[in-house]
């Protein structure tokens, strides 16, 4: 295979890597009251690599670099996806990050150092390829966390969540070293060959298993691998917590499917069992949670930890329906993420987080449209119709019940019964509580304009979700050759 043939699949990645260099060295020679050139930049960045991933785009699936890199349908569709998300991130938290000081070239560019760990997982087809984007993606975000270098509470999460992400590298690394043991690769479609054809260890094949199942669970943040969410959430500045709980969801999606469907489908029977454990254990433990925490980011940690268990209930289901809803689940929840805590920074103000469900109390007096915008969002959030995070909810649920787990759908309603609550409360607290500050809420028209998108995207895809929905169950299709 030519150089081109190898290159022209991850031009968009080899384009943000030079731009990020670029960024690096371009940032030194600006003054501090110009950092917003460096945000242009970044911007402009992101609209460069949609343009080439749109460019480079072929209808058939395309591997590169002897089958370790693969450009198809899903791949393009997650990362355009990540780049509006990105770049969503930026817009919240530039006001946020100013009046901290930490709007800074290296705020940015770790950014897109995370955002190019996350292409290169959505795009791998080699464990290795994986693992490289996994630990890229993952010492970007440890290094955001501890960016407040004079808080205490971020030096600390920064901490905890470097330990405990190096400790699921490392069952990660093992599970994949027995993978290899077993099968003598680490290319996805010849692991799932070789255990189709039979393989003479299944007691290293089934460690291996557990041991990546277990990486995979921490990365999504589901139970028992959940202990660092809430602190990590909770210590980071906003900025960084909308970060980590946003964005990087869409390549654990990627990373969890091109694992267990591509590499491991002959095994589901076993992995789903599993899954199953986790996604139960995940919305009742994050739901119960939840209800106690009177921080908001705490809070929203929990109910990460349920959307995360939700998610995998997809991955169970399998097939077309299940793989695309749980794919347009994790899109919405991006989505719905990116909101909450955008409106967590816009009631932010110098010295002063919003992060209390107290600072809530009685938006609807000092902003009607900030509070008609955070209901859409909570209700979103509680699988409320008409908004879209009930048609996110019901397509995972109707999948799950078409291959016979009638009782786990029910489980899960039931906790979402529960996790109704907490969403609720919120609404509760900004429309009957009086206000306890009247402090002027200062929205700068691009913060507003895209909080009001955010909103009204919630309600206008829950009243059409049909071309979100299929686009996810095509990509879907076509990329995991599924029948």
């Amino acid at each position: 295979m030519n150089l081109m043939a190898n290159l022209i699949p991850a031009a968009a990645e080899i384009f943000l890597l030079a731009m990020v260099c670029f960024i690096l060295i371009a940032d030194l020679m600006l003054t501090k009251s110009s950092k917003i050139f460096t945000y242009l930049l970044v911007q402009l960045t992101l609209l460069g690599c949609s343009i080439i991933t749109v460019g480079t785009h072929e209808n058939s699936v395309v591997y590169a670099f002897n089958g370790m890199y693969v450009d198809d349908l899903m791949s393009d569709v997650l990362k355009m996806l990540s780049y509006l998300g990105m770049s969503m991130v930026l817009v919240y938290s530039r006001q946020y990050l100013m009046l901290r000081g930490l709007f800074t070239g290296e705020f940015m560019v770790l950014a897109l150092f995370a955002l190019l760990g996350m292409n290169v997982m959505i795009s791998a087809n080699h464990f290795l390829t994986l693992y490289l984007g996994l630990e890229l993606l993952s010492l970007s975000l440890y290094a955001m966390v501890a960016l407040q270098r004079d808080s205490a509470i971020a030096t600390e999460a920064a901490m905890k969540y470097f330990v405990l992400g190096a400790l699921a590298s490392g069952l990660l690394l093992y599970g994949m070293s027995m993978l290899y043991g077993a099968t003598g690769t680490l290319e996805l479609g010849a692991i799932s060959n070789a255990i189709a054809n039979g393989v003479q260890n299944k007691s290293l094949l089934a460690f291996g298993l557990v041991f990546i199942l277990s990486g995979l669970a921490f990365k999504l943040g589901v139970v028992p691998f959940h202990m660092w969410v809430p602190d990590v959430y909770h210590g980071a500045p906003t900025a960084m917590t909308m970060l980590i709980g946003s964005v990087p969801k869409l390549a654990a999606f990627a990373f969890a499917t091109r694992i267990l469907v591509e590499g491991l489908q002959s095994l589901e029977h076993d992995w789903s069992s599993m899954l199953i454990i986790l996604a139960i254990a995940s919305m009742a433990i994050g739901n119960l949670s939840a209800i106690a925490q009177t921080n908001l980011k705490r809070m929203f940690a929990y109910s990460t930890i349920t959307h995360m268990g939700f998610m995998l209930l997809g991955l169970i289901s399998g097939g077309i329906e299940g793989y695309g809803a749980a794919m347009f689940y994790t899109v919405i929840y991006m989505m719905m993420s990116l909101g909450a805590f955008g409106m967590i920074m816009l009631l932010s103000r110098a010295g002063f987080e919003a992060d209390t469900l107290a600072d809530f109390k009685g938006l609807n007096q000092r902003s009607p449209w900030l509070a008609f915008m955070m209901m859409l969002l909570m209700l979103s959030m509680a699988g409320i119709p008409p908004t879209v995070g009930f048609y996110a909810k019901f397509s995972v649920l109707n999948s799950i019940i078409q291959t016979g787990h009638t009782w786990l759908a029910i489980v899960a309603v039931m906790f979402s019964l529960i996790g109704a609550f907490y969403y609720l409360r919120v609404i509760k607290l900004m429309y009957f509580d009086a206000p306890e500050s009247h402090v002027p809420i200062n929205v700068g028209s691009d913060t507003g304009l895209l909080i009001s998108m955010n909103g009204l995207g919630v309600l206008f895809l829950g009243l059409m979700p049909g071309s979100l929905m299929s686009i996810c169950a095509v990509s879907v299709q076509q990329s995991l050759l599924l029948h």
